[in-house]
């Protein structure tokens, strides 16, 4: 059993959308409330399937939680009652991985399952460990869990091998409650980090650098509850304006923050769509038509996020000449390029870069399924814009980043409905 997006395309969209938080950036926080007994009050914490898992495993650790309302979380740290992670609760998603650093620098030893998430490459939880270790942490892996143990943590020196976001995270908590000074070197510089780094100072952590290559940490005796606002979801942002640019700048999008995915904006600019702020707003100036083709490659921000790829993808196969992708931080993440194809994109793949031959006038409805968060939300928009009906399966994959998106999206004026299947797919 499960549910489907069906979308009626040929819609004309018009209206203001609003940028919910950012689902990975509220995460690494809520695991952060490990750290500490106390009270925290989080604001703008988008009301998704990823965070009602983390939820359900911050309880499982003796937090008691409550929405005060559907975008504010309120938890209470009174201490924790284990400090070990299962399996049936860590399998959901891969970020559960992040209560590790907490709860070994708040108990100086956790267990945690290896954990699951979306099929878009391996993503290795070694740069953790090896952080983890170089605080002085020993690790063992043995029936499907990693095990951390400690004396104390003392702060070192680490340099990232990749700059790997969750490791960053991680390290960086597990650092807080170190003895001395952590610095980590080519750590990574999203801007989730930074909204992290601004939740652990205001409950008394002392960290620089955040947004940098180079973090610092000194660590400090002890941490307690704070008061902090999420930062907006830059990815539902881009997926927005991209919606918008597809319906030739009828959506104005609010709360999009320019900084957080510049290269996107760069890229797009260079296309030939023009941005106006006004206020919170973004207003879009676009015509499908004389948008230029453009060769876009992935990287660790600041670079152009993966995240936004697929997005893109879509105004590429619906512009006039030939665009490139080339991805480089996820090894298997074109899956979607098939689905796309099904509805009528030209596109062929060589290794990791993907060719996409434009000038598709409107895609045709069909049957489609969700490979991953990103990709869904690619498919829905494609859908949007096809002629006839497009069913989207497997929008579990949606429902894990995307605040009321169908919800978002009929305000706008898409044919968008949540039927449910007999059997998934």
């Amino acid at each position: 059993m499960g549910y489907a997006y069906k979308i009626e395309g040929g819609s004309k969209l018009s209206g203001v959308v609003e940028v919910g938080g950012a689902k990975n950036s509220a995460l690494p926080i809520l695991a952060a409330t490990l750290l500490a007994k106390g009270r925290f009050d989080l604001e703008n914490v988008p009301n998704l399937k990823d965070i009602h898992s983390m939820v359900e495993l911050l309880a499982h650790f003796g937090l008691e939680i409550h929405w005060e309302n559907p975008n504010h979380l309120v938890i209470i740290n009174p201490g924790l009652t284990t400090i070990e992670a299962p399996y049936n609760l860590v399998k959901k998603m891969r970020a559960s991985f992040l209560v590790m650093g907490p709860i070994l620098a708040s108990e100086r030893h956790s267990r945690v399952s290896l954990p699951g998430g979306c099929a878009i490459g391996a993503r290795p939880v070694d740069y953790h460990l090896k952080g983890f270790e170089k605080l002085g942490a020993k690790i063992a892996i043995e029936h499907g869990y990693v095990e951390a143990k400690a004396d104390k943590l003392v702060g070192t020196k680490i340099i990232l091998d990749f700059p790997s976001v969750g490791a960053t995270e991680n390290i960086m908590m597990a650092a807080t409650l170190a003895e001395g000074t952590t610095i980590l070197e080519n750590a990574a510089r999203e801007p989730e980090i930074e909204d992290l780094a601004n939740f652990l100072n205001a409950m008394g952590a002392k960290i620089t650098g955040a947004g940098s290559s180079t973090l610092v940490i000194v660590g400090v005796d002890h941490l307690h509850g704070a008061k902090h606002r999420v930062i907006n979801d830059r990815i539902q942002a881009g997926t927005f304006i991209i919606a918008s640019i597809l319906q030739g700048g009828s959506i104005i999008v609010k709360g999009a923050i320019r900084p957080h995915i510049e290269k996107f904006y760069e890229v797009l600019e260079k296309m030939g769509v023009e941005f106006t702020e006004v206020g919170e707003e973004l207003h879009i100036k676009a015509n499908l038509k004389t948008l230029k083709p453009v060769h876009v490659k992935t990287m660790p921000h600041p670079g152009y996020p993966t995240d936004l790829q697929s997005q893109i993808m879509i105004l590429m196969a619906m512009i006039n000449g030939e665009s490139t992708v080339a991805e480089t931080v996820f090894e298997n993440r074109f899956m979607h390029v098939p689905e796309l194809e099904r509805l009528g994109a030209h596109i062929t793949i060589d290794g990791h870069t993907a060719f996409i031959k434009g000038g598709v006038e409107k895609f045709s409805g069909t049957e489609v399924m969700a490979s991953d968060l990103r990709a869904g939300a690619s498919l829905v928009l494609a859908g949007i814009m096809a002629e006839g009906e497009t069913l989207v399966r497997r929008i579990y994959h949606i429902d894990r980043g995307y605040d009321k998106f169908e919800e978002k999206l009929t305000k706008l004026g898409a044919k968008i409905t949540r039927v449910r299947l007999e059997e998934e797919v």
